[in-house]
């Protein structure tokens, strides 16, 4: 049997989840947990797992900067744990600074509820099969040179000329699931490249701290 390979992005009310078996991608939405009861060999999720405490940056994000060079703000710097019980920005902005850090970008705070449901679920039940992957890292990695901005047209046909490398008949889903978008889907199915690099032994590793939490603090590409 072949490995099955689980690639989630977030995308507008929830994920967007691509479930590579062999040549074939079956597409799959909901919250996390619902993700995680699929039955994949590895779930490799476009999510910050692992968080600083105070003002430390975590080796991952240093690191996948540096990967992508120009490309660098597409990755950016985990807050501390204590933002995720922040209602505002301003009050994400108060405790991260409280806490030794700088300010929250709004950016940055509307993926906290992403982040903080991971990060429940993670702490309450450990999954190995878990691991945090970024998509434009992926992509450089299989392609080896930036790719224009993902939401244009130019970018979504690059990333689908590149992801068919690794999957010759990838299409988008039509009608797309749930409230995905199609960067998104893409985003899934690059997540998934890296996730089968890693069942195979093959992918690279940034940063690799642990948090408080007991939570890996890492970055596979």
């Amino acid at each position: 049997m072949p490995p099955r390979v689980l690639g989630v992005d977030g995308c507008p009310g929830g994920w967007v989840g691509a479930l590579v078996v062999g040549d074939r991608v079956s597409w799959h939405t909901g919250d996390f947990a619902s993700l995680l009861a699929l039955d994949a060999d590895v779930v490799a999720v476009d999510v910050p797992i692992g968080l600083p405490d105070g003002a430390e940056r975590r080796r991952a994000d240093v690191e996948a900067r540096a990967l992508l060079g120009a490309q660098r703000s597409s990755v950016f710097f985990v807050p501390p744990r204590v933002v995720l019980d922040a209602a505002t920005q301003a009050e994400a902005t108060l405790l991260s600074r409280g806490a030794g850090s700088v300010g929250v970008s709004i950016q940055t705070f509307y993926v906290l509820d992403k982040v903080a449901e991971v990060d429940a679920l993670l702490r309450a039940a450990p999954d190995p099969r878990v691991v945090e992957v970024h998509p434009e890292c992926s992509l450089r990695r299989l392609g080896g040179v930036a790719l224009p901005p993902k939401r244009t047209v130019a970018g979504r046909d690059a990333r689908l000329d590149l992801l068919r490398t690794w999957l010759p008949g990838l299409a988008l889903p039509a009608p797309l699931p749930g409230r995905a978008r199609p960067d998104d889907c893409l985003d899934a199915v690059a997540c998934a490249w890296t996730g089968a690099r890693w069942l195979a032994g093959t992918a690279e590793v940034l940063g690799d701290e642990t948090d408080a939490e007991g939570l890996r603090m890492r970055i596979v590409v």
